[in-house]
């Protein structure tokens, strides 16, 4: 039987026995009832979005998302190669050789001046602090190039370097190469960032961090939910969590843990995966770890817009409304990239909770923002809000919005 066909009979099931009438369900769900006349019948397939809401509406545990199709268009849209190959290449070079290649470089440029890194480090650090600053407000593309030269300097002239000064040489190269991989899953190339988040790992144990490895799993398993992969994201970032971990590493695993839960609608495990990294992150021990700090800095309470974020995907639009609001205005002006992807995300909130107007004013201001900074993870919530908004075709400022929503959407050129 094809997946339409059970999950309609079993939604006419738990609707029923929740004692509701049709007109009575589309209205709580802000959906037309027509349209969910015929998901019962098995003659329209149920996007996620629907079957999430109709899931914990009706306190499925999953259930019918489990039955649920995912659309084709939900994957990530990448790149050809022929687009990809003119700023890849010295990425791949890079990776093809690893952190071996990089510390030869190194052990070459130490040869010739090995004080060379102790008075260069602070100045390398500063422009770390900068281009993490930048990267909220410029295209990935154009600060890949710096980020990967800059992490092949800063890690020659580590290994070059006296022993007092190598560690923390090696050390800020990890955090040049975890940004690096950042800004490339950003640009789309998922591949990329796992790599980058890889040699991340071996130059900071290279600098005496042991954990940074750990890390790299948080950063798979972001790829993985990107992906739709719940199961992935959940097994990769309970690996992040063991005891020996610092706090803050441990946090952000659980948070990415309970997004993994919230994707296939167990809301128990979820918001325990939140209450653990809320502990996590307000710890001293996580507030007071080593600089520069691993993962955001420009949300105050991660745990909270996690929260908001996790709430939507429960089919909780409301709740998680109602969080993201509070918690955007809390974001600094400057972070763009960071207040377009949760600026998206509520939305999205808003448009599930069928205030279309509302959500049309949110995302009107980001979409002007998107060519400024263009992003492959912030485009997937796009796509869904598109699909969110098409429910209200009549209303003028959906209409008037679809332009905007096409013109990111659209492939790119370069």
């Amino acid at each position: 039987m094809s997946t339409p066909l059970r999950f309609g009979p079993e939604l006419r099931r738990l609707r029923q026995e929740a004692g509701l009438t049709l007109t009575e369900f589309s209205t709580a769900l802000n959906y037309d009832k027509g349209h969910l006349s015929k998901v019962e019948r098995g003659e329209r397939s149920a996007s996620p979005e629907l079957a999430r809401r109709c899931d914990a509406f009706l306190g499925a545990n999953g259930e019918l998302q489990c039955l649920a199709v995912r659309p084709e268009s939900d994957s990530d849209t990448t790149e050809t190669p022929a687009a990809t190959n003119l700023w890849l290449v010295g990425r791949r070079a890079v990776l093809s050789a690893g952190t071996g290649a990089l510390i030869d470089l190194g052990l070459k440029l130490g040869s010739q001046a090995p004080a060379a890194a102790a008075p260069l480090l602070p100045s390398f650090r500063a422009q770390f602090d900068q281009l993490r600053k930048l990267g909220q407000s410029t295209a990935p593309k154009a600060l890949l190039p710096l980020l990967e030269t800059q992490t092949r300097t800063v890690a020659g002239l580590a290994a070059g370097a006296p022993s007092a000064t190598r560690a923390p040489g090696f050390l800020l190269a990890s955090r040049f190469a975890e940004f690096t991989g950042w800004m490339a899953q950003e640009a789309g190339d998922g591949g990329a960032a796992l790599g980058w988040t890889g040699e991340a790992a071996e130059l900071a144990h290279a600098g005496g961090d042991p954990y940074l490895g750990s890390y790299a799993l948080v950063r798979r398993a972001l790829v993985t939910l990107y992906d739709g992969d719940a199961g992935g994201t959940i097994a990769l970032a309970r690996r992040a969590q063991s005891s020996e971990l610092p706090p803050r590493i441990r946090g952000l695993a659980a948070q990415r843990e309970a997004q993994g839960h919230a994707l296939i609608g167990d809301e128990h495990d979820c918001l325990r995966s939140l209450d653990r990294a809320r502990e996590l992150l307000d710890s001293d021990d996580a507030r007071s770890g080593a600089e520069p700090l691993i993962g955001t800095t420009h949300v105050s309470d991660p745990a909270a817009m996690t929260t908001g974020w996790c709430l939507y995907d429960l089919g909780r639009p409301k709740a998680a409304a109602e969080i993201l609001d509070r918690e955007c205005r809390r974001l600094p002006a400057h972070a763009l990239r960071t207040r377009a992807r949760y600026g998206f995300r509520r939305a999205l909130a808003h448009a599930a909770s069928g205030e279309a107007e509302h959500a049309c004013a949110i995302a009107g201001e980001f979409l002007r923002m998107m060519p400024t900074v263009p992003s492959a993870t912030v485009n997937s919530d796009v796509r869904r809000l598109a699909r969110e908004l098409s429910r209200f075709r009549s209303n003028r400022a959906v209409h008037d919005l679809q332009p905007a929503l096409a013109r990111v959407l659209a492939p790119a050129h370069d």
